[in-house]
Protein backbone atom coordinates (compact mmCIF):
# COMPACT_ATOMS: atom_id res chain seq x y z
CA UNK A 1 0.00 0.00 0.00
CA UNK A 2 2.85 2.37 0.69
CA UNK A 3 4.00 1.98 -2.91
CA UNK A 4 0.59 3.07 -4.14
CA UNK A 5 0.61 6.02 -1.75
CA UNK A 6 4.05 7.05 -2.97
CA UNK A 7 2.77 7.03 -6.55
CA UNK A 8 -0.27 9.12 -5.59
CA UNK A 9 1.92 11.65 -3.79
CA UNK A 10 4.24 11.85 -6.78
CA UNK A 11 1.38 12.63 -9.18
CA UNK A 12 -0.48 15.05 -6.88
CA UNK A 13 0.05 18.79 -7.10
CA UNK A 14 -2.40 20.05 -4.48
CA UNK A 15 -2.93 18.13 -1.22
CA UNK A 16 -5.23 18.68 1.76
CA UNK A 17 -5.21 17.12 5.20
CA UNK A 18 -8.27 16.90 7.43
CA UNK A 19 -8.65 15.71 11.02
CA UNK A 20 -11.45 15.23 13.54
CA UNK A 21 -13.49 17.96 15.19
CA UNK A 22 -12.10 19.44 18.42
CA UNK A 23 -8.56 18.64 17.21
CA UNK A 24 -6.12 17.44 19.85
CA UNK A 25 -2.34 17.16 19.80
CA UNK A 26 -2.33 13.97 17.74
CA UNK A 27 -4.73 15.38 15.14
CA UNK A 28 -2.73 18.58 14.80
CA UNK A 29 0.64 16.84 15.06
CA UNK A 30 -0.09 14.31 12.33
CA UNK A 31 -1.54 17.08 10.14
CA UNK A 32 1.56 19.26 10.55
CA UNK A 33 3.83 16.26 9.97
CA UNK A 34 2.19 15.54 6.61
CA UNK A 35 2.30 19.24 5.72
CA UNK A 36 6.05 19.57 6.29
CA UNK A 37 6.84 16.29 4.52
CA UNK A 38 4.82 17.11 1.42
CA UNK A 39 6.00 20.71 1.35
CA UNK A 40 9.57 19.42 1.24
CA UNK A 41 8.57 17.64 -1.98
CA UNK A 42 7.28 20.86 -3.51
CA UNK A 43 3.59 20.08 -3.07
CA UNK A 44 0.95 22.73 -2.44
CA UNK A 45 -0.51 21.68 0.94
CA UNK A 46 -3.20 23.09 3.22
CA UNK A 47 -4.39 21.75 6.59
CA UNK A 48 -8.16 21.78 7.07
CA UNK A 49 -9.59 21.93 10.60
CA UNK A 50 -13.29 21.32 11.30
CA UNK A 51 -13.09 23.94 14.03
CA UNK A 52 -10.49 26.18 15.63
CA UNK A 53 -7.31 24.72 17.08
CA UNK A 54 -6.83 24.94 20.88
CA UNK A 55 -4.38 27.75 21.73
CA UNK A 56 -2.45 25.43 24.04
CA UNK A 57 -1.46 23.14 21.15
CA UNK A 58 -1.49 25.63 18.26
CA UNK A 59 2.31 25.92 18.28
CA UNK A 60 2.55 22.65 16.36
CA UNK A 61 0.97 24.43 13.37
CA UNK A 62 3.68 27.09 13.23
CA UNK A 63 5.04 27.37 9.72
CA UNK A 64 2.05 25.66 8.09
CA UNK A 65 -0.89 26.90 6.03
CA UNK A 66 -4.18 25.96 7.66
CA UNK A 67 -7.78 27.08 7.92
CA UNK A 68 -10.82 26.38 10.08
CA UNK A 69 -13.10 28.44 7.83
CA UNK A 70 -15.68 26.02 6.33
CA UNK A 71 -15.98 27.96 3.06
CA UNK A 72 -12.23 28.09 2.49
CA UNK A 73 -11.95 24.41 3.43
CA UNK A 74 -14.69 23.44 0.99
CA UNK A 75 -12.96 25.37 -1.79
CA UNK A 76 -9.66 23.66 -1.03
CA UNK A 77 -11.34 20.24 -1.10
CA UNK A 78 -12.80 20.97 -4.53
CA UNK A 79 -9.41 21.63 -6.09
CA UNK A 80 -7.14 19.13 -4.31
CA UNK A 81 -5.73 15.97 -5.91
CA UNK A 82 -5.10 14.02 -2.71
CA UNK A 83 -6.75 14.12 0.73
CA UNK A 84 -5.05 12.80 3.88
CA UNK A 85 -7.60 11.87 6.56
CA UNK A 86 -5.87 11.78 9.92
CA UNK A 87 -6.82 10.56 13.40
CA UNK A 88 -10.46 9.68 12.72
CA UNK A 89 -12.20 6.51 11.54
CA UNK A 90 -15.16 7.98 9.63
CA UNK A 91 -16.01 11.27 7.93
CA UNK A 92 -18.71 11.73 10.53
CA UNK A 93 -15.94 12.75 12.94
CA UNK A 94 -15.17 15.81 10.80
CA UNK A 95 -18.64 17.26 11.52
CA UNK A 96 -18.71 20.70 9.81
CA UNK A 97 -16.54 19.37 6.94
CA UNK A 98 -18.25 15.99 6.56
CA UNK A 99 -20.29 16.72 3.46
CA UNK A 100 -17.46 18.57 1.71
CA UNK A 101 -15.07 15.69 2.46
CA UNK A 102 -17.49 13.10 1.16
CA UNK A 103 -18.07 15.14 -2.00
CA UNK A 104 -14.35 15.62 -2.59
CA UNK A 105 -13.26 13.85 -5.77
CA UNK A 106 -9.62 13.52 -4.74
CA UNK A 107 -8.09 10.23 -3.69
CA UNK A 108 -8.68 9.80 0.04
CA UNK A 109 -6.06 8.23 2.32
CA UNK A 110 -6.93 7.26 5.90
CA UNK A 111 -4.20 7.05 8.57
CA UNK A 112 -5.83 6.28 11.90
CA UNK A 113 -5.54 4.21 15.09
CA UNK A 114 -9.17 4.01 16.23
CA UNK A 115 -11.22 0.81 16.19
CA UNK A 116 -13.82 0.03 13.53
CA UNK A 117 -12.66 2.26 10.65
CA UNK A 118 -15.12 2.87 7.81
CA UNK A 119 -12.58 1.83 5.20
CA UNK A 120 -15.19 1.92 2.44
CA UNK A 121 -15.15 5.72 2.66
CA UNK A 122 -11.49 5.89 1.65
CA UNK A 123 -9.39 4.85 -1.34
CA UNK A 124 -6.49 3.70 0.84
CA UNK A 125 -6.77 2.72 4.48
CA UNK A 126 -3.87 2.54 6.94
CA UNK A 127 -5.55 1.50 10.17
CA UNK A 128 -4.10 -0.19 13.26
CA UNK A 129 -5.02 -0.09 16.92
CA UNK A 130 -1.72 -1.46 18.25
CA UNK A 131 -0.03 1.94 18.01
CA UNK A 132 -0.10 4.87 20.39
CA UNK A 133 -1.44 7.42 17.98
CA UNK A 134 -2.13 8.40 14.41
CA UNK A 135 1.25 10.11 14.57
CA UNK A 136 2.97 6.79 15.28
CA UNK A 137 1.21 5.05 12.40
CA UNK A 138 2.00 7.99 10.11
CA UNK A 139 5.63 7.76 11.16
CA UNK A 140 5.74 4.10 10.09
CA UNK A 141 4.17 5.01 6.73
CA UNK A 142 6.57 7.90 6.09
CA UNK A 143 9.59 5.72 6.83
CA UNK A 144 8.61 3.64 3.78
CA UNK A 145 8.43 6.58 1.40
CA UNK A 146 11.04 6.96 -1.37
CA UNK A 147 14.05 8.92 -0.21
CA UNK A 148 13.33 8.23 3.48
CA UNK A 149 14.09 4.50 3.27
CA UNK A 150 13.62 3.78 6.97
CA UNK A 151 15.81 6.63 8.24
CA UNK A 152 14.12 9.20 10.47
CA UNK A 153 17.02 11.61 9.94
CA UNK A 154 15.83 12.05 6.34
CA UNK A 155 12.50 13.46 7.43
CA UNK A 156 12.08 17.27 7.51
CA UNK A 157 12.68 18.78 10.95
CA UNK A 158 9.10 20.09 11.02
CA UNK A 159 7.80 16.57 10.48
CA UNK A 160 10.05 15.15 13.18
CA UNK A 161 8.88 17.64 15.82
CA UNK A 162 5.22 17.38 14.82
CA UNK A 163 5.28 13.59 15.05
CA UNK A 164 6.84 13.67 18.51
CA UNK A 165 4.28 16.24 19.66
CA UNK A 166 1.38 14.14 18.43
CA UNK A 167 2.65 10.95 20.01
CA UNK A 168 3.52 12.68 23.30
CA UNK A 169 0.04 14.14 23.73
CA UNK A 170 -1.84 10.96 22.82
CA UNK A 171 0.17 8.91 25.32
CA UNK A 172 -0.19 11.61 28.00
CA UNK A 173 3.61 11.88 27.97
CA UNK A 174 4.11 8.07 27.92
CA UNK A 175 1.56 7.40 30.68
CA UNK A 176 -0.79 5.26 28.54
CA UNK A 177 -1.13 3.47 25.20
CA UNK A 178 2.62 2.91 24.95
CA UNK A 179 3.73 0.06 22.69
CA UNK A 180 7.26 -1.14 21.88
CA UNK A 181 7.11 0.77 18.61
CA UNK A 182 6.17 3.94 20.49
CA UNK A 183 9.45 3.96 22.41
CA UNK A 184 11.41 3.02 19.29
CA UNK A 185 9.79 5.91 17.42
CA UNK A 186 10.61 8.36 20.22
CA UNK A 187 14.22 7.21 20.25
CA UNK A 188 14.53 7.54 16.47
CA UNK A 189 12.97 11.01 16.46
CA UNK A 190 15.29 12.20 19.23
CA UNK A 191 18.19 10.88 17.19
CA UNK A 192 16.84 12.81 14.21
CA UNK A 193 16.99 16.06 16.17
CA UNK A 194 13.50 16.40 17.70
CA UNK A 195 13.39 19.15 20.30
CA UNK A 196 11.72 17.17 23.10
CA UNK A 197 12.60 19.71 25.78
CA UNK A 198 11.02 22.48 23.74
CA UNK A 199 7.94 20.39 23.02
CA UNK A 200 7.44 19.54 26.70
CA UNK A 201 7.90 23.18 27.67
CA UNK A 202 5.17 24.26 25.23
CA UNK A 203 2.83 21.41 26.16
CA UNK A 204 3.11 21.28 29.94
CA UNK A 205 4.86 24.40 31.24
CA UNK A 206 3.39 27.29 29.28
CA UNK A 207 -0.16 27.46 30.62
CA UNK A 208 -2.00 30.46 31.98
CA UNK A 209 -2.44 31.07 35.68
CA UNK A 210 -6.21 30.95 35.16
CA UNK A 211 -6.00 27.34 34.01
CA UNK A 212 -4.13 26.19 37.11
CA UNK A 213 -6.52 28.01 39.43
CA UNK A 214 -9.50 26.51 37.61
CA UNK A 215 -7.96 23.05 37.89
CA UNK A 216 -7.53 23.52 41.63
CA UNK A 217 -11.16 24.56 42.07
CA UNK A 218 -12.38 21.66 39.93
CA UNK A 219 -10.47 19.13 42.03
CA UNK A 220 -11.51 20.72 45.32
CA UNK A 221 -15.15 21.55 44.65
CA UNK A 222 -16.36 19.80 41.49
CA UNK A 223 -14.93 16.27 41.77
CA UNK A 224 -17.11 13.39 43.00
CA UNK A 225 -15.70 9.91 43.65
CA UNK A 226 -18.36 7.21 43.75
CA UNK A 227 -18.32 3.97 45.77
CA UNK A 228 -18.06 2.01 42.51
CA UNK A 229 -14.77 3.71 41.63
CA UNK A 230 -15.82 6.45 39.21
CA UNK A 231 -14.40 9.97 39.39
CA UNK A 232 -16.87 12.45 37.93
CA UNK A 233 -16.52 16.12 36.98
CA UNK A 234 -19.37 17.93 35.25
CA UNK A 235 -18.97 21.56 34.23
CA UNK A 236 -21.97 23.48 32.94
CA UNK A 237 -21.61 26.55 30.77
CA UNK A 238 -22.10 28.97 33.67
CA UNK A 239 -19.29 27.31 35.64
CA UNK A 240 -16.95 27.34 32.65
CA UNK A 241 -17.69 31.00 31.98
CA UNK A 242 -16.81 31.78 35.59
CA UNK A 243 -13.35 30.28 35.11
CA UNK A 244 -12.71 32.39 31.97
CA UNK A 245 -10.95 29.44 30.34
CA UNK A 246 -9.88 29.42 26.71
CA UNK A 247 -10.73 26.62 24.28
CA UNK A 248 -8.68 23.54 25.07
CA UNK A 249 -7.65 24.61 28.56
CA UNK A 250 -9.57 21.78 30.25
CA UNK A 251 -7.54 19.28 28.20
CA UNK A 252 -5.89 16.83 30.59
CA UNK A 253 -8.22 17.45 33.56
CA UNK A 254 -9.78 14.02 33.01
CA UNK A 255 -6.47 12.22 33.63
CA UNK A 256 -5.81 13.60 37.12
CA UNK A 257 -8.40 11.62 39.16
CA UNK A 258 -6.82 8.35 37.98
CA UNK A 259 -4.09 9.10 40.55
CA UNK A 260 -6.61 8.04 43.24
CA UNK A 261 -6.11 4.38 44.12
CA UNK A 262 -9.78 3.34 44.15
CA UNK A 263 -10.70 5.15 40.93
CA UNK A 264 -11.15 2.80 37.98
CA UNK A 265 -12.77 5.29 35.65
CA UNK A 266 -12.59 9.07 35.23
CA UNK A 267 -15.37 10.98 33.45
CA UNK A 268 -15.13 14.66 32.56
CA UNK A 269 -18.17 16.34 31.00
CA UNK A 270 -18.24 19.97 29.88
CA UNK A 271 -21.15 21.78 28.31
CA UNK A 272 -20.31 22.97 24.81
CA UNK A 273 -23.57 24.75 24.02
CA UNK A 274 -27.33 24.45 24.58
CA UNK A 275 -27.46 21.17 22.64
CA UNK A 276 -24.81 18.97 24.23
CA UNK A 277 -22.03 18.21 26.69
CA UNK A 278 -18.73 16.82 25.45
CA UNK A 279 -17.61 13.83 27.51
CA UNK A 280 -14.05 12.53 27.98
CA UNK A 281 -13.41 9.17 29.61
CA UNK A 282 -10.19 7.62 30.89
CA UNK A 283 -9.78 4.31 32.70
CA UNK A 284 -7.25 2.05 34.31
CA UNK A 285 -6.34 -1.31 32.83
CA UNK A 286 -9.20 -3.73 33.21
CA UNK A 287 -11.98 -1.18 32.76
CA UNK A 288 -13.13 -0.22 29.27
CA UNK A 289 -13.69 3.50 28.78
CA UNK A 290 -14.61 2.70 25.20
CA UNK A 291 -17.47 0.38 26.18
CA UNK A 292 -19.04 2.98 28.45
CA UNK A 293 -18.63 5.68 25.80
CA UNK A 294 -20.47 3.49 23.31
CA UNK A 295 -23.17 2.39 25.74
CA UNK A 296 -24.07 5.70 27.38
CA UNK A 297 -22.54 8.63 25.50
CA UNK A 298 -22.99 8.06 21.73
CA UNK A 299 -19.22 7.72 21.42
CA UNK A 300 -16.25 5.40 21.22
CA UNK A 301 -12.48 5.43 21.16
CA UNK A 302 -9.83 3.29 22.80
CA UNK A 303 -10.08 0.90 25.73
CA UNK A 304 -8.54 3.35 28.20
CA UNK A 305 -9.28 6.65 26.42
CA UNK A 306 -12.62 7.44 24.84
CA UNK A 307 -15.14 10.21 24.29
CA UNK A 308 -18.76 10.95 23.57
CA UNK A 309 -21.65 13.33 24.17
CA UNK A 310 -24.67 13.96 26.33
CA UNK A 311 -27.42 15.31 24.10
CA UNK A 312 -29.99 17.89 25.12
CA UNK A 313 -32.94 17.23 25.19
CA UNK A 314 -32.79 13.59 24.09
CA UNK A 315 -30.58 12.38 26.98
CA UNK A 316 -31.36 15.08 29.52
CA UNK A 317 -33.89 17.88 29.55
CA UNK A 318 -31.57 20.58 30.87
CA UNK A 319 -27.88 20.97 31.86
CA UNK A 320 -28.59 20.66 35.58
CA UNK A 321 -29.39 16.96 35.04
CA UNK A 322 -26.01 16.11 33.50
CA UNK A 323 -24.25 15.13 36.73
CA UNK A 324 -27.04 12.73 37.72
CA UNK A 325 -27.03 11.25 34.20
CA UNK A 326 -23.27 10.64 34.27
CA UNK A 327 -23.32 9.19 37.78
CA UNK A 328 -26.13 6.78 36.94
CA UNK A 329 -24.44 5.62 33.74
CA UNK A 330 -21.12 5.06 35.55
CA UNK A 331 -22.76 3.18 38.40
CA UNK A 332 -24.65 0.83 36.07
CA UNK A 333 -21.54 0.18 34.02
CA UNK A 334 -19.13 -0.46 36.90
CA UNK A 335 -21.61 -2.60 38.82
CA UNK A 336 -22.16 -4.76 35.75
CA UNK A 337 -18.56 -5.05 34.67
CA UNK A 338 -15.56 -6.68 36.24
CA UNK A 339 -11.96 -5.85 35.38
CA UNK A 340 -10.83 -7.33 32.05
CA UNK A 341 -7.45 -7.98 30.53
CA UNK A 342 -5.80 -4.77 29.35
CA UNK A 343 -6.37 -4.32 25.62
CA UNK A 344 -4.72 -0.90 25.46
Amino acid sequence: MTGRLADWISSARTVCTVCHTHPDGDALGSSAAVYHYLSSLGKDVVILLPDAEPPSISFVLDGTEYTSDPALAAAALERCDLLFCLDFNSFGRTEALEQACRACKARKVLIDHHADPSCGEFDLCFSRTDVSSASELLYEVLLQMPGIDGCAKRLPSGTVNALLTGMTTDTNNFANSVWPGTLAMASDLLGAGADRDGILLRLYSSGREERLRAMGDVLLNRLDVTPEGAAIVVLTKDILDGYALLDGETEGFVNIPLEIAQVRLSIFARQEDDSHFRVSLRSKAGTSARSLAMQAFHGGGHEQAAGGRILIPSDIQNPSQAREFVAAAAARFLQASSPVTDQK
